[in-house]
């Protein structure tokens, strides 16, 4: 699983490396995957107009509500979800990134989304339409159109040179997003991280950001 989904997402990392962190946050979870860690609701930025930016800083009144889209009655469900909170704890605590996501592949409104799960940081948009026009301004969703990873360690240069990039944060000057994907390849989802210094991704980081997408396949809600 390792070898493919580093060819389908062209990521250069260590494999033993990946291994190695995969069997760490196995372990993790085995001992910190608690419902009560579910968040089913948060809050949100204001979108600037036409949805093309977060007016960072400003957060519309009513949170976001996850149960809306996730059967919050069903207990596997609260269980998925506490195992990818614990996930985004565990690369928090590792790495020390500001920020750090997991989004799911969904149906919403019978259109497919990267819908935010569990998170770790500031207040972030909660859904992404997974189409070609966002693509144009939109890191994550050129990462789950393309299932190709992106790793960005100098965003104010990506943006001169005309990237896509939907800026939450101002602050973010690093970004890795990857996709999660099953074995066979097909889009789940994404994860993205952002750390407010240049350069944080370096191989060892990337590598464990890897083991955890390769986690998370196993521990997704049902559609």
């Amino acid at each position: 699983m390792t070898a493919s989904y580093l060819d389908i997402a062209q990521i250069n990392c260590d494999p033993t490396a990946v291994a190695e962190h995969k069997q760490k946050l196995l372990s993790h979870l085995q001992a910190n995957s608690k419902a009560t860690d579910v968040i089913w609701q948060y809050f949100v930025p204001e979108l600037g107009e036409g949805g093309s930016c977060s007016l960072f800083g400003q957060l519309q009144d009513k949170p976001f509500v996850l149960s809306n889209l996730i059967d919050a009655t069903n207990p596997e469900n609260s269980l998925a979800l506490a195992k990818l909170q614990s996930i985004v704890n565990y690369i928090v605590a590792t790495t020390k990134v500001d920020w750090f996501g997991i989004y799911q592949k969904r149906l919403v409104n019978q259109e497919h989304e990267l819908v935010k799960l569990a998170y770790f940081g500031e207040p972030s948009r909660a859904t992404f339409p997974l189409t070609s026009q966002f693509s144009a301004i939109s890191n994550n969703v050129q990462v789950g159109l393309s299932r190709i990873g992106r790793i960005i360690n100098d965003i104010p240069q990506y943006l001169v040179q005309g990237g896509e990039y939907y800026t939450c944060d101002p602050k973010v000057q690093s970004e890795a997003c990857l996709p999660i994907l099953t074995e066979t390849g097909e889009l789940l989802g994404i994860i993205d991280a952002e750390a407010f210094s240049l350069d944080f991704f370096d191989q060892n980081t990337l590598a464990l950001l890897v083991a955890a997408c390769l986690v998370i396949t196993e521990c997704l809600p049902a559609s």
